[in-house]
């Protein structure tokens, strides 16, 4: 069993493919983030629906993240598992992602007759006034639908993490050392004099 007590190293702990879908499509919330026109970036929560690979989210047409994204579609996602809420599945997966990906705006009634009711039943697992109430609040003419595509996840699953820590985690559970704790942390603790990781 593998064992570590050095916290600096993080990258090592993915999800796989079948717990990073089953976090993104049970979370409740998201953070979507952008750049202002003069460089801040910016972040507001938003509940969504994952389909298709995509994160789903929706705001007003009049907002500034909207004319922000429009001008550059580069934005981020973060998705945190403590805000399951009620839809969290036995044994689902603990952490954190972060998406890096592109944005693209819809505004057709194809997409609102799938999104509307399926952001208004996730909002409302088990309240059907108001699952219909939320429906019929997301159904306005001003209203834009933004789908996120992934083009790279940051991930940390607080559960291998805890399961390596306590050394009950096997080699096979554990990820490759991505950049940042393969080169640039050494780098880092070198120019302060300290040993290699």
């Amino acid at each position: 069993m593998a064992k570590t007590d050095d916290h600096e190293i993080v990258s090592i702990y993915p999800f796989t493919d079948e717990e990073r879908d089953t976090l993104l499509e049970h979370a409740q919330e998201c953070v979507l983030m952008w750049a202002t026109k003069d460089g801040w970036p910016v972040g507001v929560t938003h509940a969504y629906v994952w389909k298709d690979g995509k994160i789903w989210l929706t705001f007003a047409a009049h907002r500034h993240r909207t004319v922000a994204i429009k001008r550059d579609n580069r934005v981020s996602v973060n998705v945190s598992s403590l805000s399951y809420g009620g839809t969290q599945p036995e044994g689902a997966p603990t952490g954190a992602i972060t998406i890096k990906g592109k944005g693209e705006f819809f505004e057709d009634e194809e997409t609102k007759k799938w999104f509307y009711p399926a952001l208004a039943k996730k909002v409302n697992p088990n309240n059907p006034d108001g699952e219909a109430f939320f429906n019929n609040l997301l159904d306005s003419p001003t209203r834009v639908m933004l789908a996120v595509t992934p083009e790279k996840y940051i991930m940390y699953n607080s559960g291998t993490a805890g399961k390596h820590m306590a050394g009950t985690a096997t080699e096979e559970e554990l990820g490759e050392r991505l950049e940042s704790d393969a080169v640039r942390m050494n780098e880092e603790r070198k120019k302060r004099g300290l040993p290699e990781r």
